[in-house]
């Protein structure tokens, strides 16, 4: 075998060792949350750091961070938030999430937060298109509408849309229909056609809704 042939044969060994360092480097990589594990501040991100299904929620919760905060750099604000608002609402999910371990189930809590947190970023800043939009009219006044918008996230959610303002909502278990639960009591619970909507606050108000537009 010529000299050269035999430089190249003895060099394989090395560079296949390396391109499989490479290979499991990028599969590390791609397990692995979307923060240093080094760093790692509370069980909550403990506990990310070793489950890859959270490990890959929390991968996903930042692309749609860095979505919705370049939308409210771009000055589309959803709801009314701007980037430091954003990055507020931010700062107080990872506290709420890091306050799990005041939870009964740990990686309950982390897991539901995660999904929560996802939905309400993707259907406050509209990052996915709804499912299904629908207009409800409620107590027959044409005047008195809620728009609904459905998301398919992991945590089903819906974004309501009331006049001048913006919620989201989450669904519920219920024994029949559909009910999504936003904040502050605002809720719209749906029987085929109609639904109940509840306005927000404690004297929120309850009305009988029929479906005026679908699509």
């Amino acid at each position: 075998m010529p000299l050269a042939d035999r430089a190249i044969v003895r060099a394989l060994p090395v560079a296949f060792s390396g391109a499989l360092s490479l290979i499991a480097s990028s599969a590390f990589a791609d397990q692995s949350p979307s923060f240093d594990c080094a760093r790692a501040a509370s069980s909550a991100e403990t506990l990310v750091c070793n489950d890859a299904e959270l490990a890959k929620l929390d991968r996903e919760l930042a692309d749609h961070f860095a979505q919705a905060l370049a939308a409210a750099k771009a000055g589309e604000a959803a709801g009314g938030q701007s980037v430091a608002e954003l990055r507020a609402y931010q700062r107080g999910w990872i506290k709420g999430r890091d306050d799990c371990w005041k939870a009964q189930d740990l990686r309950e809590c982390v897991e539901a937060s995660y999904r929560m947190r996802d939905a309400e970023l993707v259907a406050t800043w509209m990052l996915e298109e709804p499912i299904n939009t629908v207009t409800w009219v409620c107590d027959g006044d044409p005047a008195n509408q809620v728009t609904t918008m459905f998301f398919d996230t992991d945590l089903p959610s819906v974004r309501f849309e009331r006049g001048d303002s913006v919620d989201v909502g989450y669904l519920a278990r219920t024994a029949s229909g559909a009910r999504y639960d936003g904040s502050f009591g605002r809720y719209i619970w749906i029987k085929g056609d109609e639904a109940t909507y509840r306005d927000p606050g404690g004297e929120g108000e309850e009305y009988t809704c029929e479906l005026a537009a679908e699509g």
